[in-house]
């Protein structure tokens, strides 16, 4: 976006249009292209991929007063994630043998979660709205929406050389829980080790249900 974003108006929402597929697409490459890119690249069949593969039920998007999308939150439970392509979601962006060794690769890089906990899969905000508290209100929400669904705690990774985003999350309340070397995802993402973080979610029942449909 050419302009500034107008934040007087900051607004969190569940899901995205199809029309918004293109612009979150490039706000996660943007994001995630540091680490990602060895796998995806190039960086218009990234795009292409991530356009189709991206799930409006696992994604908590903001907007500006005049309904912009300014970034996202992507949530993962054992029902989904925000990133849902297969094998055939890659053939169609990178043809058959491109898929045959990114598949693999981009299994390994997945992070499982259990009964109890959500876990965070990804937020990124656009170039011109960071610094001004949309991440903040995407991680308010993202605890709003696992305390809907009465998880007990709220779970992250965050990688050992990424010193802003785990500040942003002890801000709000998250700490520390487990280091994770990265074996052999960390070799295809470029990233040694990872931080395991947590944080009770607020309002959580004693007993875990199922998530709601979606």
């Amino acid at each position: 976006m050419s302009d500034a974003a107008d934040l007087s108006d900051l607004r969190v929402a569940r899901g995205f249009c199809d029309a918004e597929r293109p612009i979150l697409a490039r706000l996660f490459w943007e994001a995630f292209s540091d680490k990602l890119g060895r796998i995806m690249s190039p960086e218009a069949r990234a795009i292409a991929f991530l356009e189709g593969a991206l799930h409006p039920d696992f994604a908590l998007v903001a907007r500006d007063g005049q309904g912009r999308v300014l970034g996202a939150a992507g949530i993962k439970t054992r029902a989904g994630g925000l990133v849902t392509g297969g094998f055939a979601d890659l053939a169609r962006a990178y043809g058959p043998l491109g898929a045959l060794w990114r598949a693999p690769l981009l299994e390994l890089t997945e992070r499982r979660t259990g009964p109890d906990a959500m876990l965070l899969d990804g937020l990124f905000v656009s170039a011109d709205a960071r610094r001004r508290g949309v991440g903040t209100r995407l991680i308010e929400a993202i605890l709003e929406e696992a305390s809907a669904r009465r998880y007990a705690e709220m779970h992250l990774d965050v990688t050992d050389d990424n010193a802003p985003a785990r500040a942003l999350y002890e801000r709000q309340g998250f700490r520390a829980v487990g280091a994770r070397r990265m074996g052999l995802a960390g070799a295809a993402l470029g990233v040694r080790a990872a931080t395991t973080m947590a944080r009770p979610v607020d309002g959580a029942q004693d007993s875990y249900r199922s998530d709601p449909p979606v």
